[in-house]
C-alpha cells in the first residue's frame, strides 16, 4: 500500500532507491491539499477580454492599490506602459514619460501608490490626480538620486535605494508624506561600511518584527529602532547568504522568505538570542533549482497565499513555477515542494479578499477553475523507485488498485517500469462523470447540492518484471 503517495512533494536531492514512498520523483502541476494529499493546481480563469494595450507582450507585475475610502484600481505593467484595469487594460501611462523597461517596484503608503523603477522619474498615484510623475518635495523628480529600483512602505515612511550611481544608500521619506525626501524628519544612511563580508549592493529592504531588513547580494544587515530611522543602529548581520531579486523577498507574518543564489531562504529571529537562524527551504530541489536560476535573465514572480497555504516562486525565464507548502517543514528543515512545468505563467500578485491574480500573455486572470484559459493541462505524479524492502529480488507486478478522488471524466495514464528503464508499461481508463444534483430553484437564487467527491476504483492487470 502506498498511502497518500507523494505528500511530502517532490525529491531530487536523494538517491531513488533510497527515498520514501511519500517523496515523489515528479509531481508536475500539483499541490498538497488540506487532507495531505497530491492534488491537481487550479487553473488560469483569464479575466481580460480586450487587451489591445498590452501587444504581444506580457504582463510583468500586477498590483492593487486600495485607499481609505475604498478606492480600488489594479495596476499592471507591461508592453513598455503603465496599465489599469483587469478586464480591458487600459495605458494610463503619463503623457509624454518614456519607457522602456517593465522591472516596476510598486507598493500603497497614506492613500497613494508609488512606482519605482531604476533610472526612472518615480511615479504617483492617488484617486484624486490619478497616475502623475513623482515631484519630491523641493527637490525635483528629475533629482537621479531618487530614480531608485527599491521601495519599502513601512514604519510611517518610504524608504527607497538602489539608483543608478550608488547601490549602498538608504534614503528614507519625511513622515507620512512619501513625496518629500528632503526637509523634515527625511535622511539617508550609507551602509557601504557596514557590511559583514566586505563589499556589496542593496538588492531589497524588508520590515520584519519592528525591524529594518537590507539584503545584499551576499549578507544581510539588520536595524533596531527604524521608526526613528536618524538614529536607528545595527541589530545583527548575516554574512554568506543574500538576495538575489528583490521581488522574492514576501513576508508571510512569522517570518521573510527570499530567493538567495542557492535556494528559497527563511529569515526568522530568535528573540531570546537576538539571532537570525538562516534555513534551506528548497533543500529537496536544491540542485535543480540552483540550475535554473543560474540561467535566470529576468525578474522572478513570486505570492504567498494564506488562503491555499502556499508561495509561488514563478521563473519566467523557464516557463516554471516552483509551489511551496507553508502548513509545516519536513525533518530536514524544508518545505514541501511540487512543480508547475510548461507554465505560461508570468507574474502573480494577491488581492485583499484573497483572489491570486496572474499575468500572461492574455492579460490578467485568476487563480481558478481548473484549465488554462480553456486548455487543459497535464496532472502528473511519478514515484521513486520501490524496492519492497529487498531491492536483490525479482518482482512481478500483477495488479494496480489506484483509489483517485475527483478527475471528474478525465483520462488517467498509468505507467510502470522496472529497473530504471525508460521504457514504460502504460494503460489507459477514463474516470466516471458525477452529475450535480439541483433543489430548491428560484427566480433569485439556486442552490446547489452535489453529490460529493467522485472516488474512482480501478484493477489494472500488469506486465512484466525486474
Amino acid at each position: 500500500d502506498l498511502v497518500a503517495p507523494a505528500f511530502k512533494g517532490v525529491n531530487s536531492e536523494d538517491s531513488p532507491i533510497a527515498q520514501d514512498t511519500s517523496f515523489a520523483e515528479i509531481a508536475d502541476n500539483a499541490i498538497i491539499d488540506r487532507q495531505g494529499r497530491l492534488a491537481s493546481r487550479k487553473g488560469n480563469n483569464v479575466l481580460t477580454t480586450n487587451k489591445t494595450a498590452l501587444g504581444t507582450d506580457h504582463i510583468h507585475n500586477i498590483h492593487e492599490f486600495y485607499d481609505s475610502a475604498g478606492n480600488e484600481t489594479i495596476f499592471s505593467t507591461g508592453n513598455n506602459k503603465i496599465l489599469s484595469g483587469t478586464t480591458t487594460l487600459t495605458d494610463v501611462t503619463p503623457g509624454s514619460y518614456t519607457i522602456t523597461a517593465n522591472d516596476w517596484k510598486i507598493v500603497n503608503f497614506n492613500d497613494k501608490a508609488y512606482f519605482f523603477q531604476r533610472g526612472y522619474d518615480p511615479l504617483v498615484h492617488d484617486n484624486s490626480n490619478g497616475l502623475r510623475t513623482f515631484t519630491v518635495a523641493n527637490g525635483g523628480a528629475t533629482n537621479a538620486t531618487f530614480k531608485a529600483n527599491e521601495v519599502l512602505a513601512a514604519f510611517g515612511r518610504l524608504f527607497i535605494a538602489g539608483n543608478a550611481s550608488n547601490d549602498t544608500i538608504i534614503y528614507w521619506s519625511d513622515l507620512l508624506d512619501g513625496n518629500a525626501f528632503t526637509g523634515g524628519s527625511s535622511g539617508n544612511i550609507d551602509v557601504a561600511k557596514a557590511w559583514p563580508d566586505g563589499a556589496d549592493k542593496i538588492v531589497a529592504l524588508a520590515a520584519h518584527n519592528d525591524f529594518l531588513v537590507v539584503f545584499g547580494e551576499h549578507s544581510i544587515i539588520v536595524y533596531g529602532g527604524a521608526d526613528s530611522p536618524a538614529s536607528m543602529a545595527i541589530s545583527d548581520t548575516v554574512s554568506g547568504v543574500g538576495c538575489i531579486d528583490r521581488k522574492t523577498v514576501v513576508s508571510i507574518g512569522t517570518d521573510l522568505l527570499f530567493l538567495s543564489d542557492d535556494g528559497l531562504r527563511s529569515l526568522g529571529r530568535t528573540i531570546q538570542e537576538k539571532s537570525l537562524p538562516i534555513s534551506d527551504l528548497s533543500r529537496n530541489v536544491k540542485q535543480e533549482l540552483i540550475g535554473f536560476l543560474t540561467a535566470k535573465t529576468s525578474s522572478a514572480s513570486t505570492v504567498y497565499s494564506p488562503e491555499n497555504y502556499f508561495y509561488l516562486l514563478c521563473l519566467p525565464d523557464s516557463n516554471l513555477v516552483y509551489c511551496f507548502d507553508l502548513r509545516g517543514r519536513l525533518e530536514n528543515g524544508s518545505f514541501r515542494v511540487t512543480k508547475w512545468p510548461s507554465v505560461k505563467f508570468k507574474s502573480f500578485a494577491r488581492d485583499r479578499d484573497g483572489t491570486i491574480y496572474i499575468g500572461t500573455t492574455d492579460g490578467i486572470g485568476k487563480y481558478d477553475g481548473f484549465d488554462d484559459n480553456n486548455v487543459s493541462y497535464i496532472f502528473r505524479y511519478s514515484s521513486p523507485g520501490l524496492t519492497f524492502g529487498d531491492p536483490s529480488k525479482i518482482k512481478i507486478l500483477k495488479k494496480i488498485r489506484p483509489t483517485i478522488i475527483g478527475g471528474n471524466d478525465a483520462d488517467i495514464i498509468l505507467s510502470w517500469t522496472y529497473d530504471f528503464s525508460v521504457q514504460a508499461n502504460t494503460s489507459r481508463f477514463r474516470v466516471g462523470t458525477s452529475t450535480p444534483g439541483f433543489y430548491g430553484e428560484s427566480e433569485y437564487t439556486t442552490v446547489d447540492f452535489t453529490l460529493g467527491d467522485l472516488i474512482s476504483r480501478k484493477s489494472l492487470n500488469c506486465t512484466g518484471n525486474g
